[in-house]
């Protein structure tokens, strides 16, 4: 069996999900690799044998995503070509984390396709939304990516599809402790203007990692780094809470850590809103903008925020088995269904 890995490189979550879905399904099947996007940073650990411009979200710094400059980053005739060089045929069948040159590539050719991201959970309307809701970025997620089935991930198991968050391997095997200092990941804020803002509250330390800080430094109660593995896991193994932009996997991992969590959705970014609405219910604070309150909930949270935790994790070995049924039986009927016609 021989099937063609997507992954979207655009945020951490989809590439953290691979370094953990890969091995496994390796052990099952040969597993080619295909990765999109132009603005990430992150490595999958591992070979990757195609890489494609794909479709990228620019940020402003200012905690939104930049659409003027998301619009003139796309490159749709290379988008096209990029679907058209895909050489969908060698594969059994597709799995797909929200990557949309071989989501594309296996609906033009008729090839199952199986899902397996977080988007993937908001084909099931159970699963929390904002009070107001997008019509043009709920059409956007079931779309961009398509699919002919799905496997989903959401912090609970909103519908039959739905499985809970994949915990990698390094978070899992971390002795969580409760130190004087928040871990704080805003990667669509610019870092000096998080430094002037968190280190009004000096109450705690603050440990900050940037996407675009090339060498940590220091100023009085802050401490800014450049995003590492390493240091991000110390840093929030020993934490009293984290701060972070609304992303699945990391608020994932502070609820499964049983960290404080508060979270800043990136404006614009709908996914971020519909899980704000979740971790609302499950007991996180939201705030949806840094303004001249923050300082003051900031302060209050650190004081009476509730630690969070995960009811579950998605077992990795069953996960994999639904994978590989999903993408088997979609053959077989895509098969019979040509025989059939």
């Amino acid at each position: 069996m021989k099937i063609l890995y997507g992954v979207q490189g655009t945020g951490h979550g989809h590439i953290s999900r691979a370094r953990v879905v890969l091995p496994k399904l390796r052990e099952y099947a040969e597993v080619d690799v295909l990765i999109s996007g132009y603005n990430f940073k992150m490595s999958i650990d591992g070979p990757v044998d195609f890489k494609a411009r794909g479709l990228s979200l620019a940020y402003d710094n200012r905690g939104s995503i930049d659409l003027f400059e998301t619009v003139l980053g796309l490159n749709f005739v290379r988008f096209v070509r990029d679907i058209q060089k895909v050489s969908i045929q060698n594969y059994d069948f597709i799995v797909n984390d929200f990557e949309p040159v071989t989501a594309w590539a296996a609906k033009r050719a008729g090839m199952p396709c199986v899902a397996i991201s977080h988007q993937a959970s908001f084909l099931s309307d159970r699963v929390p939304r904002p009070e107001k809701r997008s019509p043009f970025a709920e059409n956007l997620m079931r779309h961009f990516a398509p699919s002919t089935s799905s496997v989903g991930s959401h912090y609970l198991r909103y519908d039959d599809f739905i499985e809970p968050p994949i915990i990698r391997r390094h978070i899992r095997e971390l002795s969580p402790a409760r130190e004087d200092h928040v871990t704080v990941y805003l990667p669509a804020f610019d870092h000096e203007t998080l430094v002037s803002i968190f280190r009004q509250i000096k109450k705690v330390r603050w440990h900050i990692f940037s996407p675009n800080c090339d060498a940590a430094y220091q100023k009085g109660n802050v401490e800014v780094n450049p995003v590492g593995k390493e240091t991000f896991l110390e840093s929030i193994e020993s934490c009293l809470g984290i701060v972070s932009a609304t992303g699945f996997e990391t608020s994932s991992e502070a609820m499964y850590l049983g960290k404080k969590f508060l979270t800043i959705p990136i404006k614009n970014q709908y996914e971020q809103l519909c899980n704000a609405a979740a971790l609302k219910k499950l007991g996180g604070k939201v705030v949806y903008q840094i303004d001249q309150h923050f300082a003051q909930e900031l302060s209050a949270w650190i004081d009476e925020g509730k630690e969070l935790s995960l009811p579950e994790i998605s077992d990795e070995e069953e996960l994999v088995q639904k994978i590989i049924k999903a993408g088997v039986g979609q053959g077989k009927e895509l098969q019979e269904a040509e025989l059939v016609s």
